[in-house]
């Protein structure tokens, strides 16, 4: 066989590969029993602490849809979730882990604050563009370092990622204790960002921002992308199998990289929704755990775009209902991490589960002959 063949054949068995783990829809279900037996352990641990699970969980979810600020503010709190999700779900589509999404989140809401309090005078129309963008570059350029270090050394992109957020806490620190700290100088954060800097709000009244709507497009941007280019088939190609890939003639360091510098971008545009949207300002040490809980939303979606963002606001409505209740009940503050943690731990199990029926099947299809050559 000739050479031009051979690359054509490893090409299409890759393509076949991906295509086939790509199209089973059907373990879109092991995350929705995952939730399912995260809330079940999670009543088992109230009865433990006297209360009733099912009181509890019908409380909070008629305080998240009790009105229309509650609402409204589900939607605020899954705005930024979304794109730590999408972070760490478009790297994994490649097997690779982005565990800096929180650094690159506080180094694009830095990026974003400064660009605001540096050009007040503009317009909005102007003005949001430019932060969004300062954010957005000011993340991939953060995230793009862990892809490099990746591509050039083989380093563990885990633990470079995970490494570069304790850099990023300590540049936000110094720059709002410092260079952006407020006019004042009491506390450690910004001037309060000029009004023009404002993303506005979709209902007059609430935190519900039209960044909402810019996350969902890009969630749409990262699904066309992983779905419906060469690029993105290339970084589900390594993903799947980085030797058959690089024998199919695909440059993984660049893949690395790509990734990397898309998914920080994701996460540095979190910083925009959050800082533009709700805080309009930076504080130091604001949402520590949007970082975190974006890996859990990824997994929980099955690292899709669509999964990410019901994922997210599933996180939203358990965020708004957990804290009244909380406030109106002798439930400690704790709980929604702990059911959050519980959610996670089954769905690890369901990917373990999930792991172990496609190796079954691919024995299967080799005992009958039917393995790819």
């Amino acid at each position: 066989m000739s050479g031009h063949g051979t690359k054509e054949t490893r090409s299409g068995t890759i393509r076949t590969l991906v295509g086939e783990r790509d199209k089973s829809f059907w373990t879109a279900l092991f995350p929705m029993w995952s939730v399912l037996l995260g809330l079940a352990a999670g009543g088992l641990l109230m009865l433990l602490l006297d209360h009733n699970p099912l009181k509890v969980y019908g409380d909070l979810f008629s305080y998240a849809f009790r009105d229309i600020y509650n609402i409204a503010d589900i939607f605020a709190k899954a705005t930024p979730l979304i794109l730590t999700g999408l972070a760490f779900a478009f790297a994994f589509r490649a097997s690779l882990f982005n565990i800096g999404a929180q650094g690159q989140f506080y180094l694009g809401a830095v990026a974003a604050a400064a660009c605001a309090l540096a050009f007040p005078q503009l317009p909005s129309i102007v003005l949001l563009p430019l932060c969004a963008l300062a954010a957005a570059l000011a993340g991939s350029l953060w995230g793009g370092f862990a892809g490099f270090c990746k591509a050039r050394f083989n380093a563990n992109e885990f633990l470079v990622s995970m490494m570069s957020t304790y850099v990023a806490v300590a540049v936000l620190d110094f720059l709002v204790r410092g260079p952006l700290r407020e006019a004042k100088g009491e506390y450690p954060q910004t001037d309060v960002l000029a009004e023009s800097a404002w993303i506005p709000s979709v209902i007059p009244g609430t935190r519900f921002h039209w960044g909402f709507f810019l996350a969902l497009a890009v969630a749409m941007i990262a699904w066309i992308i992983l779905w419906k280019t060469t690029l993105g088939f290339r970084i589900r190609a390594v993903g799947r199998n980085r030797r058959a890939a690089r024998f199919a003639g695909m440059n993984e360091q660049r893949i690395f990289i790509a990734v990397f510098l898309l998914s920080g971008a994701f996460a540095g545009l979190a910083g925009f929704m959050e800082v533009n949207g709700v805080q309009r300002m930076v504080v130091q040490g604001f949402n520590p755990l949007l970082g975190s809980e974006g890996i859990g939303i990824a997994i929980l979606g099955n690292a899709h775009p669509l999964g990410v963002v019901l994922s997210a606001l599933l996180f939203g409505a358990l965020k708004v209902g957990g804290i009244l209740v909380t406030q109106t009940s002798t439930i400690p503050s704790s709980i929604i991490a702990i059911l959050e943690g519980f959610v996670m731990l089954f769905v690890v199990l369901s990917y373990w589960l999930q792991h172990r029926i496609a190796a079954a099947r691919a024995r299967r299809r080799a005992s009958e002959g039917g393995d790819f050559r």
